[in-house]
Formats: structure tokens, sequence, C-alpha cells
């Protein structure tokens, strides 16, 4: 967007500071020094030639304005001036020039974002080390502080300058998030560890009630969430907002060695996941929350998502694999969804039942031939002809897996037959 403002900005210019504009985009500095009468002429929204010169990252054409009397705390008509620029650039030393003439680091524009919040995610730590002296707990109009930005940006140095500057690590946004929060979201763990040496407060929970373990294992950040296991004070076996225990997400996630640390520090591997509470309003579903899915246990989220080390490791652990969810899913149809050759495999030799079928009839081979085309498939057809698997397995609508697949996509189709021929001679009919 400013770059379209910078383009109106060289058209509506006064005829006195077109010249001056034009030498600042086409870096001329002599042109620049020729003109420097204009220094302070505002062209289109506001915007200043210093402003321009910025946003054009040109460091001789700021010193040259800085040096003929540019305001340096000028504005436009958004409240942005050149040090909110140059800090969202991270230009050291144009920061520094701005500084030096006299910019004000704590000035708000018109979100109440000042220089000092976009400095801190984006400059270099020794620029927020000058800019944070004095009151450095600056909110924006979201209740955010410079040491959020830096948080949310994962910034750890820039989060410790701004703690040795006194910034509160327990400060809260409008929203509910903590510095330690907006670190975690990062997925940095030097910004975290930085927080919780500073006295960051590792039990504020955040939006719905939401933990900073539980938005580590949320967000995938999986060794953010080890941190804070060994660290301690953790509730392994809490439930998240979809009803989620730290396990279920490190088993779906694929973390063995997560998954090891949590169950070593406690966590249940036959823990049953909860209803989630989460209310789901959109066009796609005209509104309605989703229908309600029945607990399961991490070594299903595992199948279902296709990791194989990861329920080596749950079976190793004592998951059990024979479970068998509300609804009927077991580990061989879980496997099967996520078309995943490995997971399959691990599921057979775990549990080699290929005629298990769900609530409504349907078995891991109905699940196979239904889906859509996976680099994995052919070979899971394979895997589950060799299995012993029936092509021939009426479910509760008296459709089988052979009858399935004959009206599946050609790539699908293909694979299935070169694995069950006799779906194709017609020695495939429905079991009675």
């Amino acid at each position: 967007m400013r770059k379209v403002w910078l383009l109106a900005a060289l058209v509506a210019a006064p005829v006195q500071a077109q010249e001056l504009a034009d030498a600042i985009r086409l870096g001329d500095e002599r042109g620049v020094a020729a003109s420097l009468a204009q220094a302070n002429r505002p062209l289109a929204y506001g915007e200043t030639p210093l402003m321009l010169a910025v946003s054009h990252q040109d460091r001789g054409a700021v010193r040259a304005l800085i040096r003929a009397g540019a305001r340096v705390n000028a504005v436009d008509q958004d409240g942005v001036g050149a040090l909110w620029l140059a800090c969202e650039m991270g230009d050291a030393g144009m920061i520094g020039a701005l500084l030096d003439a006299g910019a004000d680091p704590r000035r708000a524009r018109s979100d109440g974002a000042t220089p000092l919040h976009l400095c801190a995610r984006f400059a270099p730590v020794s620029v927020v080390e000058r800019m944070a002296h004095g009151e450095v707990d600056l909110r924006d109009a979201r209740g955010q502080t410079p040491l959020m930005w830096a948080a949310s940006s994962g910034r750890a140095e820039a989060v410790s300058a701004l703690l040795r500057a006194g910034a509160s690590a327990r400060a809260v946004s409008q929203g509910g998030f903590t510095p330690l929060l907006f670190a975690v979201k990062s997925g940095s763990v030097a910004a975290v560890s930085a927080l919780l040496a500073a006295g960051a407060d590792a039990t504020a929970r955040g939006p719905e009630n939401t933990s900073a373990a539980q938005l580590a294992a949320y967000q995938g950040r999986w060794d953010v969430l080890r941190l804070l296991i060994e660290r301690g004070g953790v509730d392994l076996n809490e439930r998240d907002r979809e009803g989620w225990q730290l396990l279920h997400r490190a088993a779906a996630g694929g973390d063995v060695g997560l998954i090891r640390l949590l169950i070593a520090r406690g966590a249940a591997v036959e823990g049953l996941s909860g209803p989630s509470h989460i209310t789901w309003v959109t066009e796609a579903n005209f509104g309605v929350a989703p229908p309600p899915v029945p607990p399961k246990a991490p070594l299903l989220m595992a199948a279902e998502a296709g990791q194989a080390d990861a329920m080596k490791a749950l079976i190793a652990a004592g998951a059990k694999a024979d479970f068998v969810a509300q609804d009927g899913e077991n580990l061989l149809i879980a496997a099967a969804r996520s078309r995943t050759l490995t997971a399959l495999d691990a599921a057979l030799a775990a549990l080699p039942k290929p005629e298990l079928v769900d609530a409504k009839g349907n078995s891991a081979l109905h699940v196979l031939a239904g889906s859509r085309p996976a680099a994995d498939l052919a070979a899971m057809f394979m895997a589950m002809a060799r299995a012993g698997a029936r092509p021939d397995l009426a479910n509760a609508r008296g459709a089988t897996p052979a009858k399935i697949a004959a009206g599946a996509q050609t790539e699908v189709r293909n694979a299935f037959l070169a694995a069950f021929p006799q779906a194709q001679a017609g020695q495939a009919s429905p079991a009675t």
C-alpha cells in the first residue's frame, strides 16, 4: 500500500517539491542537495520528502534532508512518520540518524504503536537498547507492549534488552496474552527462556483458559513444550479447548522424544480426548457446530496423522492396539485414513485383523477404496491384500470395497484391481 502512496505522492506533489521527490526516487544526491529548500514541503497524503527518502532507504538523502532542517517528527495523514518507517526496515544507521536529530521513539501513530514497538520487532538489538530508556511498557490500541511485539516475533535479544530496561514480563494485552504466550506462539525457545528467567508467570492463562503448554502444543512448538514440561508445573492430563491432552497433540505431531517425555512425567498413555469447546460459525457449515467427536486415545490420533514412529512408541509404552472408539473406529481404519503406508504397516503389525469394521460396517479397505489418489495408496492396497483383507466384505449399506473402488477415480480403481485382481474377474461378490 505504501508503494502505491509513494507513486501517488510523486504524481500529486506540488511543482516546487516535484524535483526533490524525483531526485530522492532516482537516488540523485546532487539533485537532492539542490532542492533542499523544499525539505518540509508536503507531498500527497501528508508525506514529506524525509519519509520518502526513508522509504527508498536512501541514507544520503535522509542525512541531507536532516541537515537542511527537515522536521523529523512530522507525520502523514495516518500519523506515521520517518522513524516508524525506518524501524519497519530495521536500518540501524537510518534510525540512528533520525534519533540523533530528535525523532521521538514514543510518539504513537493512529493504532497506538510507537517507533519503539516497531523497532522491538524489526530493528537490531543495538537500536532497541538505545531506544529502551524511560517508559518501555507503552501500549498500542490492543494493549500490547514493545516487549510483546518482540516476543511475538521470537526476537530473544530484543526481549532481553527490553527486560533489562525494565519491561514487565507479566503485562497482559487486551486479548489476554502475556509476553510469554506471545513468545510461546513464536516458537522461540530462547525468548521463552529469557521471559521465564525474568519472572514471567508460567501459570498465566490466555484466551479460552489456554495455558502456555497447551498453546505450545496447539501451535506444534515442540521444543518450547519440552522446555515447559522439563521446567515443571504443567498439568499433563488437562484438556485444551478441543478436548485434547498434551499427549494427543504430541502423538498427532509425531514427536517421539516428546511422547516419551510426557509418558515418563505421568501423561496417561490411554487418556481419552474430551468434547471440543469450539463453536464453528462459518459459511461452509451455515453456523452449525460440527458433530461431536468420540473420545480417542493418543494411538488413534497418531495413526490418523500417519505417524508410524509415534504409533510404535505409544504401543511400546503400553497403548492398547485393540482400542476401539465409540463409533467403531479402530487402529487399522485410523491408519487407512492417513493414506500413509508406514502407518498402515505399523497398524497391521500391531493389529493383524483386516476384517475389523466400524459402526457402519466399514473396514480399513472400505476407507482406502473410497480415498483420493495418494502416493502410498497402491502400496497400501497391496499391504491389505497380503494381510488377507476381503474386497467382498459388505458394509451396512451393502457396499463392498470392490464396488466402492469400481466407482472411484481411475488411479484408485487401477491400484485396487492390481492388488485384488479377483474383483476385476468378477470373483468378488458381497459377503453374506
